[in-house]
């Protein structure tokens, strides 16, 4: 169990910190909201006059601005109140009317509160601030943030743009820069991890962030950026540039098209770059990982021109340092940049980012044989100390949308991604209970690049009691892989006292002299289109859509560069979904759509050997309801998606795609701030993942390996109320992650256990010099338990153990 002192200590060292505390100020109802959360239209307020420090809490509470204030300027004055529907700004004047006070924008999150000069004195105009969703305005802009500031209202839903959730036919949480950066989280994984539907677990012997979306795997490779293919970097992603993570629930072939690698069939992952607020933002990060890993960061935003028409805004971060595992060390360095114009027809963005990740003695996943071994101690590490991996990913995309008309607006984009990974991998297999087993050297030199993109037009017409919003387009993607491999010696070993051996000597290898020989490469190409019909004020909506898809594959002979395989298919996948508001809060839902990825071919043992079988096409139903009371909000879905797989027949032994992977759920997501104060973010899914037409009578009817039938996650933050107005603002954290058991093969003779994580935490705001100073604490799995994450892929990935986080952020 975690030691009762420990989160104490750790909120001590914070205070120590900042020199000065306890300060003066006026903490707001809610912390730190992003400038999306700030109500864009009138405001309605009752605010009686009183004491200065009184009305601005008041004014924090209704509006969610953060007011800070040192103790000497307000201690005696007050305020004559405020009454009526305004907007936050001339609420906010009127307040101080009379005082001698003066409220001015650090940014576009926090106000300060500062006497007016003398006479005599210049005095400085606070600029004209634009609220809203960033200033932006066209089919690019971002839905703004939901009631809470933790999740948007909305999302990309690939081809279809940004789209509010109660209008489309689909599931979608988009999780903002705020969640980010409060849950101090690092990769999309830890994003990730506030979501039901999904789980992370690691990647086929190695350290990539894999995902499971409704009980299917989502490669890492397979994530988009601003709805592009291909520019991610493809096995950790760093957060620092992101602003927005967003998850699309169910398969989505019409909406994104195939995915690079094939995954995705559960639902997709889309990451919105970082783009320039209309206030400065100037904001320096330190932070603290146990056991030593140490990490700086900077944010810088600026707008120029005289409408702030042109937007740079720049990250650069490094960690690196122990994790809480032991002897694992990981090291990251990101910097990136972003570009944006916004006219009044024309809007054009340019993101250009590298990120740099090295993994020393990383702990890595475990293969079985025919058990389950025990579970070592939560940091326990069997990583052998020659082992590591290093990532190296260089990415850029453009994108532009004009408006050719009020209702026409065309679109394009266009990407380059360029990675190279090295590494030394050795995870066990373990063959005795009593933890014996065997690790062999792997070495996997590896190239990537691809270029993609996308192109088309958006129309939103009306014809009589109709409104169409066509969309038409095509993209594409060319990816080619270079790599050559190198294996080791094999070598006993014992998962629960791992001893280190100097790194084995060759055996066998391919390509590893000279330049990296060709191995793959990959085309995708697709072309689609699509209608939403709306009537009765969008009460009503009906959307339909086609995409012509075609997949080629080319694998290539390492030692002379020969080409052996050739796969070269298409396949069209339509969709249809329906959305029905009955009354204002409630938007009902149904959907049909498809997956796709490539085909198999014949394995050498089937009789047919070497056939190349048409994409793989999953069908997805889903039906749901999304409520939206204002300040809480949630969404019920229940759905089927069936996949299907090859199977050789034990007795004409003839290769065929006739097995199937059928998920039927349920899914609850609940989100908001139902009480002033207080904010839930969580839900549950509940799968059935049957296997069907297997070819043997051991699996059939079986679950699906890796998909557990329930899980559950509940996060509650509550900013204290009860604190006087002249100390920070002070916010408490919690959240419960729950999974159930998990099968390990497709016979269900092996099960790792259900697992429950708790993750506590504390966040303060307070008014340093004049600057606002969040400094941000949190323990993950306070309880150290050590569990079997997952079963995805048919290994095991273990859990985090107990992990301390610290992080102070200044604005200036």
């Amino acid at each position: 169990m975690l030691p009762r002192t420990l989160l104490g200590r750790l909120l001590a060292t914070t205070m120590l910190m900042v020199p000065g505390l306890p300060l003066s100020g006026v903490p707001a109802a809610v912390a730190q909201p992003t400038q999306e959360t700030i109500p864009a239209g009138p405001v309605t307020f009752a605010i009686a006059p009183q004491s200065v420090d009184g009305a601005l809490a008041a004014f924090s509470s209704a509006t969610r601005i953060q007011v800070l204030s040192p103790g000497a300027v307000t201690q005696g004055v007050n305020s004559p109140g405020v009454s009526g529907s305004m907007t936050a700004r001339e609420g906010l004047n009127r307040l101080l009317s009379g005082t001698g006070l003066a409220a001015r924008f650090l940014n576009a999150e926090t106000v300060t509160v500062e006497r007016v000069a003398a006479a005599g004195d210049a005095v400085l105009l606070d600029p004209v601030q634009v609220e809203g969703s960033r200033g932006a305005t066209g089919p690019g802009a971002l839905p703004p943030a939901y009631a809470g500031g933790q999740v948007a209202r909305g999302g990309r839903i690939g081809a279809l743009g940004n789209q509010d959730a109660m209008d489309v036919p689909f599931s979608v949480t988009s999780y903002t820069a705020e969640t980010i950066r409060n849950q101090q989280a690092d990769t999309i994984a830890d994003v990730l991890a506030n979501d039901p539907a999904v789980r992370s677990s690691l990647g086929y012997g190695n350290f990539a962030e894999s995902f499971v979306i409704r009980g299917f795997q989502l490669a890492g490779e397979d994530l988009s950026v601003d709805g592009l293919y291909g520019t991610a970097p493809r096995q950790i992603v760093a957060t620092n540039m992101f602003e927005r993570v967003e998850v699309l629930k169910g398969a989505n072939a019409f909406l994104n098209g195939a995915a690079p690698s094939g995954s995705g069939i559960g639902g997709g992952v889309n990451l919105v770059p970082k783009r320039a607020e209309d206030d400065p933002l100037t904001r320096l990060t330190a932070s603290y990982a146990m056991d030593s890993r140490l990490g700086l960061s900077a944010d810088v935003g600026r707008r120029f021109g005289d409408a702030k028409q042109f937007g740079v805004r720049a990250n650069a971060a490094v960690r690196g340092g122990d994790t809480a595992i032991d002897d694992e060390e990981r090291t990251m360095k990101l910097g990136s940049l972003a570009l944006d114009y916004r006219g009044e027809r024309a809007r054009v963005t340019l993101d250009v980012g590298t990120q740099t990740q090295r993994v020393e003695q990383g702990r890595p996943v475990v293969y079985v044989g025919s058990f389950v071994p025990a579970v070592p101690s939560a940091s326990q590490n069997y990583a052998q100390p020659w082992s590591y991996s290093r990532m190296r990913d260089t990415f850029g995309q453009i994108r532009a949308e004009y408006d050719l008309l009020p209702n026409l607006t065309a679109y394009g984009a266009f990407g380059l991604r360029s990675m190279r990974e090295d590494g030394d991998y050795a995870s066990p297999t373990i063959t005795r209970p009593d933890g014996t087993g065997t690790v062999r050297r792997l070495t996997v030199p590896r190239e990537d690049d691809t270029v993609t993109g996308q192109g088309g037009v958006r129309a939103d017409l009306q014809t009589g009691p109709l409104r169409h919003q066509l969309n038409a387009g095509a993209s594409a993607l060319r990816t080619t892989n270079n790599n050559g491999f190198e294996f080791g010696t094999t070598s006993t070993i014992n998962l629960y006292n791992m001893v280190g051996f100097p790194r084995p000597a060759t055996t066998s290898s391919s390509g590893m002299v000279g330049d990296l020989p060709k191995v793959s490469e990959s085309v995708l190409r697709s072309v689609y289109a699509s209608d939403t019909v709306s009537i009765l004020n969008d009460r009503v909506m009906v959307t339909a859509g086609l995409r012509q898809q075609n997949i080629q594959v080319r694998g290539y002979n390492r030692a002379n560069g020969a080409r052996t395989s050739d796969y070269d298919q298409s396949a069209l996948t339509p969709v249809v979904g329906l959305v029905v508001k009955p009354v204002e809060q409630l938007s009902l839902y149904a959907n049909r759509i498809e997956g796709l990825a490539q085909g198999p071919t014949a394995p050498s043992t089937a009789v047919n050997s070497g056939e190349i079988f048409e994409p793989y096409r999953s069908v997805q139903y889903e039906v749901g309801g999304k409520l939206d009371f204002g300040s809480f909000g949630g969404s019920l879905s229940l759905f089927q998606t069936t996949q299907p797989s090859g199977v050789t027949d034990p007795f004409t032994r003839v290769y065929s795609v006739s097995g199937e992977q059928r998920n039927r759920g349920i899914e609850l997501m609940l989100y908001g701030e139902p009480v002033q104060g207080v904010r839930l973010l969580g839900g549950a899914t509940f799968i059935d993942p049957e296997l069907s037409d297997t070819g043997s009578a051991a699996t059939e009817g079986k679950d699906a390996v890796g998909v557990p039938r329930h899980q559950f996650n509940a996060n509650v933050e509550w900013d204290l109320p009860f604190l006087p107005a002249s100390f920070p603002t002070v916010t408490l954290t919690g959240r419960v992650i729950h999974t159930g058991s998990q099968y390990l093969n497709t016979a269900n003779t092996l099960k790792i256990p259900a697992w429950t994580r708790f993750d506590v935490g504390a966040r303060m705001i307070a008014d340093v010099q004049n600057r606002p100073v969040t400094i941000r604490a949190a323990v993950e799995n306070v309880t150290d338990k050590a569990y079997w994450a997952s079963a995805s892929g048919g290994y095991l990935s273990q859990g985090s153990p107990l992990t301390a986080k610290l992080s102070v952020s200044v604005d200036f």
